[in-house]
């Protein structure tokens, strides 16, 4: 059964009720596509050993994972781009298809330069994945109805960061690290037939030409500044020739397609959905979510292994009172947004418990327990809940259809830049403080930690001065990170008090004699 965006637009499905039975197997589809985006980042991190264990190359190690970030931000909003003008179905297609080609690839790879290029080809197609499935569910169910589908989304958020170590040493273990990429080939091959079958979107035919150049300057900039947050303060110095020449390429390139959007005939990212108030700030708290929410993922099982001796073999579990309390708080969210259309109050909510988990986090200390480290995560986790999907929701609310994959890429996008510069401003201050303190107790035995990454078994080995020292210059390097966390948090609450509460587009039948008997009064007058 084939379902368009008309027959659902014409057909609202009832508060309370089951999606019908096509809807929910595109959903089904689409969550997968979802989940192999978000999974595959997780799962091969955990079998990165084993990949330089045959494969050599350690010194290129890092370019595995900043090839397959690099493709999937700079092709973001190419292809939200292309699917306004191109129809989404074929274009989501067509990244299902790389990014499937490229996992079959990385899995052949016979050298570490093979899986660099391969993992580029891989993320081009992750870019693809997410925006798809934002836009496509911006297609076809009104944003009345779309809260109810948030639980879904960050429940496969959280089965992905829980279950990717796991599934990811487990497969590497028996199966070998090649099936590490392999693993996406059946699911993928069963989101692309659902896709194919059952979802029927109108096509479209571009009557302007792809804006090639603002194409260019885009993915140069975004280039330029996610090699600056990956390699700043770990590959190169801060004020190195190479950090500074690239933040000034960065600035540049973005500079300039700033303005040459003003000039083309079709912009690939037009500035006019700027020009509303709620994607603006939209754009902003996604942002700084992004910052947040990385952050947390890298630094909370790092204290959690360091300090309070967890093993790093279950490390996506030791995210789970954060994870759990961001799906069932997003979940919430998402049916009162349903129910009532009212959506203000959920990123001022989100913004304040925010705000208030990463202060929590800030206190903890070489005394803290699971128990307590847990419920701080908790509050944090909320905060995101109450932000996760919201965003994306007033995002594509204010915006046309027309520009319903431009504004779902340029939501992902910020989101992804600001995990970026989350990852290397929270790191930095991290390695710092741990390097001072360790410099401080530990005379001349600061060095002796480079990367201040130790697991348990790792620290059970060292003198019991050091061990000491370690775990306090850890929660030390956790406090510093966890407070500028919270510092940045304050101007997503303070966006979220500006926030304009729009009437969402596509209220159910139910409500629809409410929202038509005002109208009809005031023809009367």
């Amino acid at each position: 059964m084939a379902i368009s965006e008309a027959a659902v637009a014409a057909e609202p499905e009832k508060a309370g009720e089951p999606p019908k039975r096509s809807v929910r197997v595109v959903l089904l589809a689409l969550m997968i596509a979802m989940l192999l985006a978000m999974l595959d980042n997780m799962i091969i991190g955990t079998a990165m050993p084993t990949i330089v264990g045959e494969l050599g190359g350690l010194e290129h190690l890092s370019w595995v994972v900043t090839a397959y970030t690099l493709a999937t931000a700079a092709s973001t909003p190419i292809w939200g781009k292309l699917g306004d003008m191109y129809g989404r179905k074929g274009t989501f297609l067509t990244s299902i298809v790389i990014f499937l080609i490229g996992s079959a690839l990385s899995g052949m790879a016979q050298d570490m330069g093979q899986l660099i290029g391969f993992r580029a080809v891989q993320g081009l197609g992750a870019g693809g994945l997410m925006v798809g499935v934002m836009a496509i569910i911006g297609d076809l169910i009104p944003p009345r109805e779309r809260g109810r589908y948030q639980g879904m989304m960050a429940g496969v958020m959280a089965l992905a960061m829980i279950g990717g170590p796991l599934v990811g040493g487990t497969i590497t273990d028996h199966l070998g690290w090649r099936w590490s990429f392999y693993i996406n080939l059946p699911l993928g091959a069963v989101a692309l037939a659902m896709v194919t079958i059952v979802l029927h979107l109108p096509k479209k035919r571009a009557q302007a030409r792809i804006d090639y150049l603002g194409a260019a300057l885009l993915t140069v900039g975004i280039t330029a500044i996610v090699l600056v947050t990956t390699w700043g303060g770990t590959e190169y110095a801060w004020g190195s020739a190479m950090i500074v020449g690239l933040s000034v390429l960065g600035v540049v390139a973005l500079g300039a397609f700033l303005y040459s959007q003003t000039r083309a005939a079709d912009p690939i990212m037009p500035l006019h959905i700027f020009r509303s108030r709620n994607f603006t700030l939209m754009s902003v708290i996604g942002f700084i979510t992004g910052f947040v929410m990385f952050g947390a993922v890298l630094f909370l099982p790092l204290y959690q292994q360091s300090v309070q001796g967890a093993s790093a073999t279950n490390s996506g579990l030791l995210l789970l009172p954060m994870l759990l309390a961001m799906m069932v708080v997003s979940l919430i969210a998402g049916r009162v947004t349903t129910n009532s259309g009212k959506y203000k109050i959920f990123p001022i909510a989100g913004g304040a418990l925010m705000v208030t988990g990463l202060f929590l986090l800030a206190q903890m200390d070489t005394g803290t327990s699971r128990l307590t480290s847990g419920i701080y995560m908790a509050v944090l986790g909320a905060g995101m809940g109450f932000l996760m999907q919201i965003t994306m929701l007033v995002a594509q609310n204010s915006v046309e259809m027309k520009d319903m994959g431009v504004a779902s890429s340029s939501t992902t996008l910020f989101r992804t830049l600001g995990s970026s510069f989350g990852v290397a401003v929270m790191g930095a201050l991290f390695n710092d403080r741990v390097a001072h303190e360790m410099a401080e107790r530990v005379p001349g035995g600061g060095g002796a930690l480079p990367n201040a990454q130790l697991d348990a078994a790792s620290l059970a080995k060292l003198p019991d001065a050091m061990r000491e020292a370690y775990q306090f210059a850890v929660s030390s390097g956790t406090h510093a990170a966890f407070l500028l966390g919270s510092a940045i948090a304050v101007a997503a609450f303070l966006a979220a008090l500006f926030v304009k509460e729009v009437p969402l587009k596509g209220a159910g039948p139910q409500k629809k004699a409410e929202a038509q008997a005002p109208e009809k009064a005031e023809a009367a007058a």
